[in-house]
């Protein structure tokens, strides 16, 4: 009977310290307060290497559930050897300044919020955070590129597509200069490149955020290149992070490949 409880004792205590890890994924949310996120792991994922991660934004009424069901992204996580994280804003959109929803948010609930997943997915999971990567479109290209104006430090690097700040655009950043892959379509009439008016407020114009980030960073032009899809205008800061521009002919849209050559662009440069 005593080895009975004995061994019944060992089953708890493995449910236990392993639960917090087994409870969320690809199907369910990982809980973090009223906030959530999922998480996909590659298939020949080894939990004692820890391994670097795609942390995704969605667009408007986009979910974390949604990016879950994107094969393409799933298949280029899988090839990479790394995490996709989805995250979720707490309503349809997320709470940026200048944002329609509310002009006059800080961001701080979403920084509080990014902070919070970053804590809480390097604790759950094998995940290295010197290796975090913030990517996402649209609405959530535009989370990224305030995350990169207010966390840089959070991130190895950071890839906006189709997405920018809401005006008035920031004078300048707050945090370090990072390194960013900023993807755009040449086309893209929902969020163009010189941005449109929305309600009561407007979205910000590339290449007068793009002027303020060189200065931010002391930003000098590289060279000009073309890969694939992409033409890309690329940069180098005075602290060796690179900021390059690269657009495609196209509309509002984007590819899993753009994300690879971002991802690919930034190892280059020695951030992963």
């Amino acid at each position: 009977m005593t080895g009975v409880r004995f061994f019944f004792s060992c089953v708890v205590i493995y449910i236990l310290a392993t639960g917090s890890a087994q409870a969320c994924g690809v199907d369910t949310n990982c809980q973090i307060g009223d906030r959530h996120y999922r998480i996909l792991m590659p298939e020949d994922y080894n939990s004692t290497e820890k391994i670097g991660a795609l942390v995704w934004s969605h667009g408007y009424r986009g979910s974390a559930s949604g990016m879950m069901k994107n094969k393409s992204m799933a298949r280029l996580a899988n090839q990479l050897g790394i995490a996709l994280i989805a995250t979720k804003s707490l309503r349809d959109d997320w709470d940026i300044p200048g944002t329609p929803s509310n002009v006059q948010s800080t961001g701080a609930a979403e920084f509080a919020y990014f902070d919070a997943l970053i804590e809480d997915v390097t604790t759950r999971f094998s995940i290295d955070p010197a290796r975090l990567v913030a990517t996402g479109f649209s609405a959530g290209g535009m989370m990224v590129w305030n995350l990169a104006c207010h966390r840089s430090q959070k991130f190895a690097g950071f890839i906006p597509i189709a997405g920018t700040f809401w005006e008035p655009t920031p004078e300048a950043c707050k945090s370090e200069p990072a390194s960013i892959v900023h993807i755009h379509g040449t086309e893209d009439r929902i969020v163009p490149l010189r941005g449109r008016k929305i309600a009561n407020t407007r979205q910000g114009d590339i290449f007068n955020v793009l002027e303020m980030y060189k200065m931010h960073g002391g930003y000098k032009s590289q060279s000009t290149t073309r890969d694939k899809d992409l033409s890309c205008e690329n940069h180098l800061g005075e602290s060796d992070e690179i900021l390059n521009f690269c657009t495609f002919t196209g509309g509002h849209s984007f590819k899993s490949e753009y994300v690879r050559q971002g991802w690919e662009m930034l190892e280059a440069a020695g951030k992963l």
